[in-house]
């Protein structure tokens, strides 16, 4: 049991014990690594693994010549589509499931979560991948409203490119400067903040438009 424990606990907090992963497993961390975003991204019940705070300390740690930052980018990238695929096909499989069983979750809700993700599907999902507990979310919703899979999949390719190359890319040239190792926590929560900004953004131009199409339609009835 107590291993089990440190098991998890090492996996609960990899970002924190990257150095010491490569120097006792060697080439085995990739496969960890790789297993902690596909499990981050790809199943509902863990969004609380380390995502964004992993991804920077890789590029900090590869800044040093430590690890082969290639690799582990092309690896992180397929195991964060593979993450997401998953979350969709579980969605996708659920959805239906649960909204024709459940007297509170309706059949229209599932009609309009569709119409929203093939509205605004894609740039959810780009989006989403900047967002802690979101982005674990985001594809298994996308599923539950049977967003077309091909522009799920074309946008679950390019957002988790983005993703894993800024905060590599990051992580090297910023992550061993000493205020930025000082207040770790605190520029995770900036560039989470960052990227929100956007979604924020879009939302209240959206909601501008409606309001406005709808002051639009009383006027002309």
């Amino acid at each position: 049991m107590e291993v089990l424990t440190k098991i998890f606990n090492l996996f609960l907090h990899l970002d924190k014990h990257l150095v010491e992963l490569f120097q006792n497993f060697g080439v085995w961390s990739y496969l960890l690594l790789f297993l902690c975003v596909f499990c981050e991204t790809g199943l509902v019940i863990t969004p609380f693994l380390p995502g964004d705070s992993l991804l920077f300390m890789l590029g900090a740690i590869g800044a040093g010549g430590e690890i082969d930052l290639f690799l582990i980018s092309v690896l992180l990238i397929v195991a964060a589509i593979l993450g997401d695929a998953v979350n969709y096909h579980i969605g996708q499989f659920l959805g239906p499931r649960i909204f024709g069983k459940s007297r509170f979750l309706k059949q229209e809700y599932l009609e309009k979560a569709h119409q929203f993700y093939e509205k605004h599907g894609g740039k959810t999902i780009i989006i989403a991948r900047f967002i802690p507990i979101i982005r674990t979310f985001a594809p298994f919703v996308a599923g539950i409203g049977k967003m077309t899979y091909w522009r799920f999949f074309l946008y679950n390719v390019v957002g988790a490119f983005i993703w894993i190359i800024f905060f590599i890319v990051a992580g090297y040239y910023f992550g061993n400067i000493p205020f930025v190792e000082d207040n770790f926590a605190l520029v995770i929560l900036v560039i989470i903040v960052m990227s929100v900004i956007p979604a924020i953004y879009e939302y209240l131009i959206s909601k501008k438009q409606k309001a406005k199409s709808g002051s639009e339609r009383i006027e002309n009835s």
